[in-house]
């Protein structure tokens, strides 16, 4: 098979779909790689690397499209993309489609089988791929947050764990899965004040029997949600609705009852945010300031470690990509039921339930097409 890796053209987007080492263990297995030049600069693997490891690396984008059978790429296809996608192709990546009803359109219309990597499943019902990206994702959104919260900066001028003859910070983390857990544990290590909010009854008795006094843990409440997130510091949304839209939590009139120059994290920005009053930023231009509230809500942010987020997400999708370049897409989705949950639309059709209800479009089961 022919596997395309282009350049990411998502603004300060760093990551790549492949490392050299990922191209020469494909290309020992006779396929063909075609890498767009400086597509690995931001994690610094030079055009040398990747001919030295077995790739043909091309000049543009179109080039990469127009060899490859299986695009494998970080974040979702932007509008210059769009036309490039065909419907022999498989596009291997980031989606987020609930969020994104164009990209969705552009995808049924393109013809292309396209995979999302946030709703690839294992055996135990987790998600794989996305697991070590909410890892990065939650441990930047406490480093970023202290950040904010620097005077300089534009936030309170409070040091976040405080020191000695003053108070630390308070942080309310909203939703304790990948990303929110290991918020609240990089919080605890900073020597914050942290709350925890939760939807699932289990994981609220987790979080009870594992961090006893040094955490506070409340279910999903309105009223509790609003008290402590009008008192606190920094905020962290992190909810998740596997493939879905997220739901937003905080309204716009919250923001005038908040501490001035208190942060909010979006952690969730990529489908759709847990802030209604966030809307996305880039690592060039990370905050934007609403009613007296600092935003954060970039929507890469494992971007900003480029290098440690591609050799954590490789090692999650090398595995997939190798077994699609051997036996197909179409039979690899056949042998594979956690890989066909990760398809998004195959065929015209949208194949995530969830996706289909976001935009009022007809749901088709991957399974109709594979049986």
């Amino acid at each position: 098979m022919i596997i395309g890796v282009p350049t990411e053209t998502l603004t300060a987007e760093y990551r790549v779909g492949l490392l050299p080492e990922n191209v020469q263990q494909l290309v020992a297995l006779d396929h063909q790689v075609v890498v767009q030049s400086g597509a690995g600069e931001g994690v610094l693997a030079t055009d040398a690397d990747y001919l030295g490891a077995g790739a043909t690396v091309v000049p543009d984008a179109p080039a990469v499209f127009q060899q490859a059978e299986l695009i494998v790429k970080v974040k979702e296809p932007l509008p210059s993309e769009y036309a490039l996608l065909q419907s022999h192709h498989t596009l291997f990546t980031f989606l987020h489609l609930a969020a994104n009803r164009v990209l969705t359109q552009a995808l049924v219309g393109s013809g292309c089988t396209a995979i999302g990597y946030e709703t690839i499943t294992d055996n135990k019902g987790r998600l794989p791929i996305l697991q070590p990206m909410s890892a990065i994702a939650g441990r930047l959104a406490i480093q970023v947050g202290a950040h904010c919260l620097e005077k300089y900066a534009g936030g309170r001028g409070i040091l976040l764990g405080g020191v000695l003859g003053s108070s630390p910070g308070r942080v309310v983390v909203i939703g304790a899965g990948v990303a929110g857990t290991e918020a609240m544990t990089l919080a605890l290590g900073y020597g914050a004040e942290v709350v925890v909010f939760e939807a699932n009854p289990q994981r609220v008795a987790e979080l009870n029997d594992t961090y006893a006094e040094r955490i506070q843990v409340y279910s999903i409440d309105e009223a509790i949600l609003f008290e402590q997130v009008t008192n606190a510091d920094l905020v962290i949304g992190a909810a998740l609705i596997p493939g879905a839209k997220t739901p937003q939590l905080l309204p716009a009139s919250w923001l005038s009852q908040m501490k001035s120059a208190s942060v909010l994290v979006d952690v969730a920005i990529d489908q759709g945010g847990c802030f209604s009053t966030s809307t996305p930023t880039t690592h060039d231009n990370p905050t934007r300031l609403v009613d007296g509230i600092l935003h954060y809500a970039v929507t890469n942010m494992p971007g900003a470690v480029p290098l440690t987020a591609t050799q954590a997400l490789t090692q999650k999708t090398m595995p997939l990509i190798m077994d699609i370049a051997n036996a197909g897409v179409t039979v690899a989705l056949r042998q594979n039921s956690h890989l066909a949950a990760g398809v998004n639309v195959f065929e015209q059709a949208v194949t995530q339930s969830a996706v289909a209800q976001a935009h009022g479009i007809t749901y088709a089961s991957i399974d109709s097409f594979l049986t």
